[in-house]
């Protein structure tokens, strides 16, 4: 079946991949970890806070650490944050310590995805669709570098997507 015991779930913010992560952890038998909430319980504070207080770059460097201790773990479903691949070490560690798949969407279903949610530091003050096609251009080449599985997310209902991601892990 799978022969790297873990997977790594990556894609853009609104994707889809802690609520698939769930659902495929419990199909797997897995357990289930999301890196922006390993952060949050580690810190004490939400991403926003940590963006406001650190920025960007004080927050990847969190997450870097929190994604070298989580691939370590064995049989975990992992969710990482949208830009959990802008880092090379980041990249490096996915690719060789587990089964990436890569939950594709287009920018239209971001922009519907998140339009309430208001833990989004990158989508603070700024034109929304303006922001996701910006990031999108920089991290699509990036996501599809490592991964092993691509699944589109558009349109879809979350236990299809982690049907689908299941049945592919299965054929591997």
């Amino acid at each position: 079946m799978l022969s790297k015991q873990n997977v790594f779930l990556i894609g853009p913010m609104g994707s889809g991949k802690t609520a698939v992560g769930k659902h495929l952890a419990r199909a797997l038998h897995f357990a289930f970890r999301d890196s922006d909430t390993e952060i949050e319980g580690r810190t004490g504070v939400d991403i926003p806070f940590i963006f406001e207080k650190e920025g960007e770059e004080g927050f990847r460097l969190r997450e870097r650490e929190v994604i070298g201790d989580l691939t370590r773990l064995d049989n975990i479903v992992l969710a990482t944050g949208g830009g959990a691949i802008l880092l090379p070490d980041n990249r490096r560690v996915l690719a060789e310590r587990g089964c990436v798949v890569y939950l594709k969407t287009s920018v239209f279903q971001q922009i519907e995805r998140t339009r309430h949610s208001r833990n989004r530091p990158l989508l603070f003050n700024t034109d929304r669709q303006e922001r996701l096609d910006s990031l999108m251009v920089e991290r699509e080449p990036l996501y599809g570098e490592i991964a092993d599985i691509t699944v589109s997310t558009d349109g879809r209902r979350v236990q299809a997507v982690a049907e689908d991601v299941h049945r592919l892990l299965k054929d591997r």
